[in-house]
């Protein structure tokens, strides 16, 4: 299966690389788009060692072809996940906002591609009215969510928020335990 995974601002963003990791090995192909936030979380170059693709961050990173990468990415995509994804990008998403590659690619995406997303934030801005607008937003745009474990979350506090474990998010995607 091809696979777009993107990874934004979050610190939850190291878990990125497990993921990663374990769908390389299980034979899928794993495309990594980050925002800019997310660098400063994890470096591009370990998801490029452990995916073996190029990581796209910025629309400057597709001078290199006359065809644009976030588009080519998209028609060739047939899963599409986020995870973490930030309060921010969901904002972004239900919104229909494209400032750098991640959102451009989920916008691009053909109707038959899965869409996934596997938010993590304080649990504040979890049950902030915003965030839950724009998680009501894609749920009805067809992306299907994979909510938040609860937790020590990295701010100190106890509660909701915490990206769901490596495993709850492979199971989800790969169709073993779908979300509710």
């Amino acid at each position: 299966m091809n696979i777009v995974l993107g990874i934004s601002g979050s610190i939850a963003a190291y878990k990125s690389a497990d993921l990663t990791s374990q769908l390389t090995q299980l034979g899928h192909e794993v495309h990594i788009v980050m925002t800019q936030a997310a660098t400063e979380f994890i470096t591009p170059l370990t998801l490029q060692v452990l995916s073996r693709h190029p990581v796209l961050i910025s629309l400057e990173d597709e001078k290199n072809s006359w065809k644009p990468g976030h588009i080519e990415l998209a028609d060739n995509a047939d899963l599409f996940l986020i995870a973490p994804a930030s309060a921010d990008i969901l904002g972004q998403l239900a919104n229909g906002l494209a400032p750098d590659p991640l959102a451009a690619i989920y916008l691009a995406l053909p109707s038959k591609t899965m869409k996934f997303i596997a938010p993590a934030m304080n649990g504040k801005m979890w049950h902030h009215p915003a965030t839950q607008r724009n998680l009501l937003q894609l749920k009805n745009d067809g992306v299907t969510v994979i909510d938040p474990a609860e937790g020590e979350l990295a701010c100190g506090y106890q509660g909701i928020g915490r990206l769901a474990e490596v495993e709850e998010i492979l199971k989800a995607i790969l169709g073993e335990n779908p979300p509710s």
